[in-house]
């Protein structure tokens, strides 16, 4: 029973609550716990559709720029509904709203894997054509005048025909567009609503330490996500419908597409899962000793909580008024806008977002591409080398924060140190590059000499002039001379034996013309490994690119920390709500789509779909995309290095102004504290009114 009084002073009803605990509250630790989850699973899924970018590309034939819009579908989804989740939602009921949101991420997960089950097998791009027996003889090269061979080039048509229509009626990949929406409009209240209710609740000096923990478990996911990744990349993607004997191509093929839909069933699994707990969490929680005077008995905060001037400090539990909320909407947002660190801290942060998002969604690609890894690889070692770097700097760098006991200055030169120290050591990566493999009248002559060819006749030659063959086709050969060529007829093979992946061509004209050997000249399916000398350079890479993550991922703790203690506590819910919105408007739409465009220009030979036009790009001029690719993330951290600069002006400027404030009035301030410490002592229920810029840089 809940025992009530009356004051000797004024005679007033009050009700004695038992002293908050300096141990952490139950619910709170589930929250916590509850919110780890949903972090993990929402960034296990996200980092998972990173890892599927060339599979789906090949799949639906789309090029990179088409596969940044449906990256960045991931962003509009929550472009539609988080201003409004941020500021209604910090209102009402925060982890049933939370939990509303895994289930539509869920949803919209299951969403994504569908066009595998409705669409018809992948049909691999090739202009071979088996023959049914395997011991025939095979002629890869039909001479110009024989109308039969048991191998035979086709031209892809650029007739309609009905398959054709019947493919475009329906573009699969609209499926992953619109789940990807959905995803986003899941996930829109885990952030905002989740890190202001662990601020709320929890003691300021544990605040930090908290959110790094959250954070940490947040980026512990993309490990997972990526290793998923990594498995159902090495897995057919009609494992158990097709014989992977008559299977033409490996895992490190242009062509070959894995188990995406798979990785896609587990996440939506997992994020199902994590909306369960916050369903039996409370709305609030009590309210921690340090978010009021200390100095006060429980009975006399109850006068603290009923003030007008201290409604930021604690929250007010009282019945949600919609139409009143919707009227202070604007007012809010324009105050918070007023202030200019704020501002600026948007500007640096959509600018690094713009370099981050591009860079991690293109960077398994550009190992794919550059280093000549499979796709499985690519993402294994995303996962287990370069996310753990991040997840131990985002870690160490909330622990750096309350070793130090950092205030705002100090984790704003943190977070920038850190950010230009990782700036400095990426420039290296530019020195980390490797030469474009050697593939005929792309990146080589048929002699062997050295050259970039964007003309579709760079790929005929004398050795091949005989055979009746398509420039449109890819089924890359490796020759003995360890040039690729384009297709085995383009290497001028006149036999071939065997079949699957273990068909060898045999008499190849072109492969002789660039190497000195008398007798029959053979050329194996798929492109030539790398040299030996970018093997050794890519550790180097990697070993590089975990440093230099460690480094810049120091500062993301002490800069997200910067957000929340540079604006008043009442506008939390809102600042970080609208911080999402602009970054991932102005920097997850946008960015996966730009730099998509720009590495397509860098493509060589383009896929062909069945009713014509240009499909996925099959090899790039990796030259090129090492210099746009790192160029493009490198020249955007520059750019919000020259707002960094202007915002550390304003913020010193600002702590200035308010230091001769302080000073000023002084003497004021300490008669106000000293008849507030009388208040406390003779339970006088005085009312400590400080102006609102001291209170937010007390908080600060």
């Amino acid at each position: 029973m809940t025992k009530t009084d009356r004051t000797p002073t004024t005679g007033w009803t009050l009700e004695h609550k038992p002293a908050y605990s300096p141990m952490m509250n139950p619910n709170l630790k589930m929250f916590l716990a509850a919110l780890s989850f949903a972090y993990f699973a929402k960034a296990l899924c996200g980092s998972y559709m990173k890892s599927t970018i060339t599979q789906l590309e090949r799949r639906f034939d789309i090029p990179s720029s088409l596969i940044g819009v449906l990256d960045g579908s991931f962003e509009i989804g929550n472009l539609l509904v988080i201003a409004f989740v941020s500021y209604f939602g910090a209102k009402l009921h925060r982890p049933k709203i939370i939990a509303v949101g895994c289930i539509l991420m869920s949803l919209g997960t299951f969403l994504i894997a569908m066009p595998h089950f409705i669409t018809g097998r992948y049909t691999i791009e090739t202009t071979i054509r088996s023959p049914v027996n395997s011991t025939n003889t095979l002629t890869p090269c039909p001479v110009r005048t024989s109308a039969e061979s048991s191998w035979k080039y086709e031209e892809p048509s650029l007739q309609p025909t009905r398959d054709c229509e019947q493919e475009s009626s329906v573009s699969m990949w609209i499926y992953v567009l619109l789940g990807n929406i959905l995803r986003g409009i899941g996930e829109t209240p885990v952030q905002p609503l989740g890190i202001s209710y662990i601020d709320d609740y929890a003691q300021s000096e544990n605040a930090a330490v908290y959110i790094g923990c959250v954070q940490t478990i947040a980026i512990i996911g993309p490990v997972f996500g990526y290793l998923l990744g990594s498995l159902c990349a090495k897995i057919y993607v009609d494992i158990g419908y097709v014989d992977m004997d008559m299977v033409t191509i490996t895992s490190s093929d242009a062509r070959w597409v894995g188990a995406w839909w798979l990785g896609y069933l587990i996440a939506g699994v997992i994020t199902l899962m994590s909306a369960v707990p916050f369903w039996f969490l409370p709305k609030s929680l009590p309210i921690p000793v340090d978010k009021h005077d200390r100095s006060c008995t429980p009975d006399q905060t109850r006068f603290i909580k009923d003030s007008p001037i201290m409604t930021h400090k604690i929250r007010q539990e009282e019945p949600a008024n919609l139409y009143l909320m919707a009227n202070e909407f604007v007012p809010t947002l324009k105050a918070l806008f007023g202030n200019p660190v704020y501002t600026i801290y948007l500007c640096v942060t959509i600018l690094q977002f713009n370099s981050l998002i591009g860079m991690v969604t293109y960077k398994p690609k550009y190992i794919e591409q550059h280093y000549g890894q499979s796709a499985s690889k690519a993402n294994f070692f995303m996962g287990m080398v370069n996310i753990p770097a991040v997840a131990v700097g985002m870690f160490s760098g909330g622990v750096v924060m309350k070793r130090f006991k950092m205030g705002v200055m100090g984790a704003a030169k943190f977070a920038f140190g850190t950010s230009l120290l990782g700036f400095f050591l990426s420039l290296l990566f530019l020195a980390m590059g490797c030469e474009n493999s050697k593939v005929a009248g792309l990146t080589v002559s048929y002699t062997g000499v050295q050259g970039l060819f964007h003309q579709e006749q760079s790929l005929f030659s004398d050795c091949n002039s005989r055979c009746f063959c398509s420039s449109k086709g890819w089924d890359p050969v490796c020759g003995e001379n360890g040039i690729t060529y384009v297709s085995p007829c383009l290497a001028g093979c006149t036999s071939a034996s065997g079949s699957g992946i273990n068909i060898t061509f045999d008499n190849c004209r072109c492969v002789g013309v660039s190497y000195i050997k008398s007798g029959n000249l053979t050329a194996i399916l798929g492109k030539c490994p790398h040299r030996e000398s970018c093997d050794k350079v890519f550790p180097y890479f990697m070993a590089l690119s975990v440093l230099s993550s460690f480094i810049i991922s120091l500062g993301g703790t002490p800069g997200f920390m910067l957000l929340v203690r540079c604006i008043k506590p009442e506008l939390k819910s809102l600042a970080l709500g609208i911080h999402t919105l602009a970054t991932r408007t102005l920097a997850g739409i946008p960015a996966p789509i730009y730099f998509g465009a720009i590495i397509d220009t860098t493509c060589l030979q383009w896929g062909y779909k069945m009713c014509g036009g240009k499909g996925a790009c099959r090899i790039y001029d990796t030259s090129a995309y090492r210099v746009v690719y790192l160029g493009l993330t490198l020249g955007l951290r520059t750019l919000s290095f020259i707002f960094c600069i202007w915002g550390f002006a304003l913020l010193k400027k600002h702590l200035s102004r308010e230091e001769k404030k302080a000073l000023t009035n002084g003497s004021a301030e300490m008669e106000l504290l000293r008849k507030e410490e009388n208040s406390c002592v003779h339970g006088e229920p005085f009312i400590l009114g400080l102006d609102s810029d001291v209170d937010r840089e007390t908080d600060l």
